[in-house]
């Protein structure tokens, strides 16, 4: 599926919202409408496909999560993004709740809603997900969406596949770049709280103040600025599943609360001291050595025992070459047509060069460069030479 395949919808009764989003997401490659209330949205629904769905939480007539129930009842595949000012009150767990992807709150950086859509629409090209194994049809559920046939990532696949519909809490292992969150949305979409939140965040991006407010949550005036309370990750994923990304960098002070928390499954909001009760299926990834950080002091040695119930290491790039030209043809039919470019083969020298290539940067790097690969390439060129690749793969 190109990115002209792709409908995106868009509700906002703002209409510089609606404008500013549009365009952007036109820019992109992708088929766009837009509604200013929910009845429109809908109605616009009843008649054509809908496969992004990006609305505001709140509208003049109902709410976003009205539209976007009624729009998984008319396309079960759409994916629903909710935009909005007040996420995070206890609407924006509502939402994921019943079914959005993600949430991302007013106001917004363009290119973040940008890579956001662009995870939605990853993730709603993966093939669908029944109660069943799919290995049991001869069909994998995880190459949709990576391309990727090596036995060592066919090992990973096996083990998703086995405990997915399990209880276990997940350790994802690898190097930055490698998919890890890809594999995580794998092991949700694979389980039976499928349909439940998928809820993930990011704890190297946080301080530990900021961290321990975004996972539980905080009482209105708990601190400075606490104007209204604030829902947590653990509750936004209640029923479904929560995934820590970069585990390995919480301060050893957060890891205590974390640990206690992943025990009882039981917390208090900061401020607060009310327990809430939550029932979880955590999901946790790092791009450190633990066991090295455990050694060193850094990392407590019964948060990784309590984490590392399973653990699924995912191989680097070029671990794992007979993914590369899979994945590269991939990204180039993808960025092709989202570009509105001719570009569909790679020339053979080309080939011999991304295979020798080491990939520090792994799947993420293959990605940016045939992205830039076809932005540079002239608007009739049918094929990727080497002077469109940068020297530092040419010199390699």
């Amino acid at each position: 599926m190109s990115a002209a395949d792709v409908n995106i919808l868009v509700v906002d009764d703002e209409p510089n919202i609606r404008r500013v989003l549009e365009a952007a997401f036109m820019r992109d490659g992708y088929h766009v409408a837009s509604a200013d209330c929910g009845r429109k949205a809908v109605e616009y629904a009843g008649e054509n496909p809908v496969s992004i769905l990006v609305t505001d939480l709140i509208l003049p007539d109902f709410s976003g999560v009205d539209v976007l129930k009624q729009l998984k009842q008319l396309h079960p595949q759409c994916v629903a993004i909710v935009v909005t000012a007040y996420g995070t009150i206890r609407s924006a767990v509502e939402a994921t709740q019943a079914g959005a992807f993600d949430y991302i709150q007013k106001p917004f950086d363009l290119d973040e809603v940008r890579q956001l859509v662009k995870k939605a629409v990853d993730f709603g090209r993966a093939p669908s997900v029944s109660g069943k194994s799919r290995r049991s049809r001869g069909e994998s559920s995880h190459s949709g969406a990576m391309r990727c046939t090596s036995p060592a990532m066919q090992e990973v696949y096996d083990v998703v596949e086995r405990v997915a519909d399990t209880a276990a809490t997940v350790l994802i292992q690898g190097e930055s770049g490698t998919g890890k969150e890809l594999v995580a949305r794998s092991l949700h979409a694979l389980s039976r709280r499928a349909d439940k939140p998928f809820v993930p965040i990011s704890c190297a991006a946080l301080s530990e103040t900021l961290l321990e407010s975004e996972l539980f949550g905080h009482e209105k005036n708990a601190f400075t600025g606490a104007a209204s309370t604030r829902v947590g990750r653990f509750e936004m994923a209640n029923t479904g599943t929560l995934f820590l990304d970069e585990i390995g960098d919480i301060t050893l002070h957060m890891q205590v609360k974390l640990l206690r928390v992943i025990q009882e499954m039981q917390f208090e909001r900061v401020g607060g001291n009310r327990p809430i009760k939550v029932d979880v299926r955590l999901v946790a990834a790092t791009n450190q050595r633990l066991d090295k950080a455990i050694q060193d002091g850094k990392f407590r040695s019964d948060l990784y025992y309590r984490l590392n119930i399973v653990e699924i290491v995912v191989p680097p790039l070029r671990d794992r070459k007979e993914d590369i030209m899979p994945l590269a043809e991939g990204f180039l039919q993808r960025f092709a047509s989202r570009n509105n470019r001719k570009i569909r083969s790679i020339a053979p020298e080309v080939k011999g060069i991304l295979l020798k290539y080491p990939w520090p940067g792994n799947v993420r790097e293959l990605e940016n460069i045939m992205e830039r690969t076809v932005v540079l390439a002239d608007a009739d060129a049918e094929e990727v030479t080497a002077n469109l690749l940068p020297n530092s793969l040419r010199l390699a």
